[in-house]
């Protein structure tokens, strides 16, 4: 019997992606198949994944007051609120778990060759202000009027899908009647430096878990999940898009930078989510990778399904639609997310785009070429990030 008082379900998803604003266009965008990855600068090898017109989403007032990052996260979660019925005061008792990598980096580095005064006279103190990552969730307080308790987690590339099941915590704690949980991040020269001093990205669009794989894009986005208990839904009379079965989180404890090489932080990951969901490794339909595209984390990813899922009567469904549009870094976790909640409901298995020559494992059916339709009761999105951060989580469909 499901206890509604501490099953999680997603009753909102409001996405910010290069696809354009609003799931639906996320979700047409990849199940026709259309990659967004477009040629970088001059300064930076390779292609990434661009957000168009932020400044032009609605509602984005005071943009000096705001990073780039900040109005991408108060965009997502408005989109994510639209359908929003009950009393004002569940929404501004509600808590915000948002992330990012970036957070307001963009906004003070056109600052760094000015002086003092035309710093301050370009609105430099305002932009200074919202540096910090703890803006991010700030901010969509702000914007939203939300009172609950808020916090950024930045956890490197796996800070999207961590925020979701830091939220998920929380309503078991009792600590909101809802959660907005998230990520946001945008492209800025600070990250596109590191990672090709890393010699970490791709010059062509990216192939992650092909054999000729050469490294990653970066893209930019936000993706906001609004997260309640079965219990509260259903009094408010909620429009249920998926339930949190399961999550988990883990840590490496191996290097700053590079992932276990046999994926075993990962593994114990994806175990200890599927123990929470109480599904057994058969009834995983689909997966969605972490899957960067780099030479370390592919293979590193690849025996770590080979690990959760041994003895599995057939291979694991697995795809990376970092393909689509890049890596999102701190927001990623929570596009995956959506994406994997869009994938069921629409029973769409995602191919891997450009996958040619895959890393061979007979655990894993790499999806690639023509999306494959078929029911997708459960699946589980998964993200990994540097230092050894693991988060993985498993969605199920929801049947009244």
């Amino acid at each position: 019997m499901i206890d509604a008082q501490k099953t999680i379900v997603v009753t909102g998803i409001g996405v910010v992606s290069p696809y354009g604003a609003g799931l639906s266009s996320l979700q047409a965008g990849i199940l026709a198949g259309q990659c967004c990855l477009k040629s970088a600068s001059d300064l930076y090898p390779g292609f990434q994944g661009t957000v168009a017109a932020v400044d032009a989403l609605p509602s984005m007032t005071e943009v000096h007051r705001y990073s780039r990052t900040d109005r991408l996260a108060m965009a997502a979660a408005s989109d994510s609120i639209v359908d929003f019925t009950g009393p004002g005061s569940i929404l501004r008792e509600s808590g915000i778990v948002m992330a990012s990598t970036v957070a307001g980096l963009t906004e003070i580095d056109p600052e760094i060759s000015v002086g003092p005064s035309e710093w301050y006279q370009h609105g430099g103190l305002s932009r200074a202000a919202s540096y910090p990552a703890s803006r991010v969730a700030a901010s969509v307080g702000e914007h939203l009027g939300i009172l609950g308790p808020a916090c950024t987690v930045s956890v490197a590339c796996a800070s999207g899908a961590m925020a979701i099941a830091l939220a998920a915590n929380m309503l078991l704690d009792d600590a909101a009647p809802m959660v907005l949980a998230g990520g946001s991040d945008t492209l800025c020269p600070f990250t596109l430096s590191g990672f090709n001093s890393l010699q970490a990205l791709d010059p062509e669009p990216c192939r992650p878990f092909d054999q000729n794989r050469k490294g990653l894009n970066i893209g930019e986005g936000a993706a906001v999940l609004v997260l309640e208990t079965l219990d509260h839904a259903t009094r408010r009379d909620a429009r249920i898009l998926a339930v949190l079965r399961g999550w988990a989180m883990t840590n490496d404890a191996f290097h700053p930078t590079a992932p276990h090489k046999d994926g075993f932080g990962l593994a114990l990951c994806i175990q200890r989510a599927l123990e929470m969901a109480s599904c057994g490794i058969e009834e995983v339909g689909y997966v969605n990778a972490h899957g960067t595209g780099t030479s370390l984390n592919d293979i590193a990813e690849t025996h770590a399904y080979e690990s959760a899922f041994h003895g599995r009567s057939h291979p694991v469904p697995v795809s990376s639609t970092k393909s689509y549009f890049g890596h999102c870094l701190g927001a990623a976790g929570a596009l995956e997310a959506a994406i994997t909640i869009m994938a069921m409901q629409s029973g769409a298995l995602l191919p891997t785009l450009r996958l040619e020559n895959p890393i061979e494992s007979p655990m894993i059916d790499w999806l690639r070429g023509e999306l494959r339709r078929q029911p997708l009761p459960v699946a589980m999105s998964v993200s990994a990030g540097f230092g050894g951060s693991n988060t993985a989580l498993v969605f199920g469909s929801h049947r009244a």
